[in-house]
């Protein structure tokens, strides 16, 4: 599918093409991160495409490289999943998990377009969004306050105040967000910045003046994440709202997560105590969505882990035994059975606090992610653990 030429739009302004450069990366002055100007978003081989021999593919999955896009590609990875488990159709017992995960090259385009449309619009509280694309031509000259990355001057803007508007123009034009090596993941998030308002963005962060949207980490900033995963680009994992001072200073408000979504979150720091803090950990809404799938950083690793249950989160028999998936955009994917019902029953009572801290020792960093949501389960993976995932 080739890329069709940009019809209307607003051109970009010098101002806002600092602005914008100064709020996700910092500075306007100096290049950004290269790998967002080259990474697109991209599926594996759909069903039915012939691939070599040695070549394993998930055609739900996307694939990107080990880069600071990553994070912000597992929430949309999350949202796409969800799409072909739960939105496509009502949901048939009838039809395994494997095949509602083996999509056609038009289904794949389908399930990104949405999944784009989706997050932007609930970015802009369900009454706008904007995209974000490049034209063909320059609007902002090179100088010594604007460094030229070759998509940020091109950018013209479309705001859409419906959302079936927005999924018809998300289709036509997504060769934009699919060109490999292409800025795609660049336009997902300049869309989901400009539609959230940068001076909106700012006060999500919470921060002093000059702090930007990216970090140094290798996967993604946290803050990208939360933005599309719940619309703000809050630090503040926790529920609602948080004051917190003391008797020096006022109580100043903390904005974690207002509200639940569809898709939550889990996050195992590791053993570094310091990254460990309370504000990072997650609340029951995130860690409890309306659907089973979440977006997962083990120890700065992201990916998503799902489970095609509807029911899961809302039945607690449900939760006694079950399947779980794990997958991330290199390709890699791993099934698993969580088990809670020795939890129920006891059965470790009698187990010595030297038994259990042995079992501590030999759990994987992917084990103690599962068990900020489900403390003593007992996880069983099918297969051998993908050397990967030795974080």
């Amino acid at each position: 599918m080739s890329k069709l030429k940009l019809v209307g739009g607003r051109p970009i302004t010098m101002d806002e093409a600092v602005e914008l450069r100064q709020t996700v990366f910092g500075s306007a002055a100096s290049p950004p991160r290269g790998e967002w100007t080259r990474t697109g978003i991209n599926f594996g081989a759909a069903n039915g495409v012939r691939q070599p021999a040695t070549l394993f593919e998930y055609p739900y999955g996307l694939r990107t490289p080990r880069n600071a896009t990553r994070g912000m590609q597992s929430v949309l990875q999350a949202f796409i999943i969800k799409h072909f488990i739960f939105d496509v159709k009502p949901r048939d017992k009838s039809v395994p998990l494997e095949e509602l995960l083996k999509p056609t090259e038009a289904e794949q385009a389908q399930a990104l377009y949405l999944a784009i449309s989706d997050i932007l619009w609930n970015i802009g509280e369900k009454t706008k969004a904007i995209f974000a694309l490049p034209g063909e031509a320059s609007h902002i000259p090179h100088s010594h306050v604007y460094f030229q990355d070759n998509v940020t001057e091109k950018l013209f803007f479309f705001e859409f105040t419906t959302l079936d508007e927005m999924q018809i123009f998300a289709k036509r034009y997504l060769p934009y967000f699919t060109e490999n090596p292409g800025p795609g993941a660049l336009l997902l998030l300049y869309s989901a910045v400009v539609t959230r308002g940068m001076e909106n963005l700012r006060n999500d962060l919470d921060a002093p003046k000059g702090a930007h949207l990216m970090g140094p980490y290798e996967e993604g900033s946290l803050n990208i994440v939360t933005l599309l995963l719940t619309g703000r680009a809050t630090p503040y994992l926790h529920n609602g709202v948080v004051y917190v001072g003391d008797e020096d200073h006022y109580a100043l408000p903390q904005f974690g997560i207002l509200g639940r979504g569809s898709i939550g979150l889990l996050i195992w720091e590791g053993e570094n105590e310091a990254m460990r803090s309370a504000s990072r950990q997650p609340g029951s809404r995130l860690k409890t969505p309306a659907t089973p799938v979440w977006v997962s950083c083990c120890c700065g690793h992201f990916g998503v882990l799902f489970n095609s249950n509807r029911e899961l989160l809302r039945n607690y028999h449900a939760e006694k035994r079950f399947e779980l998936h794990y997958y991330t955009l290199a390709g890699c994917y791993l099934s698993m059975t969580v088990d809670n019902r020795q939890q129920e029953e006891g059965a470790d009572d009698g187990q010595e606090d030297g038994e259990r801290k042995q079992n501590d020792m030999v759990s994987t960093p992917l084990e103690r992610l599962i068990h900020t949501k489900w403390m003593e389960a007992k996880i069983t993976y099918h297969g051998p653990l993908p050397a990967s995932l030795n974080f």
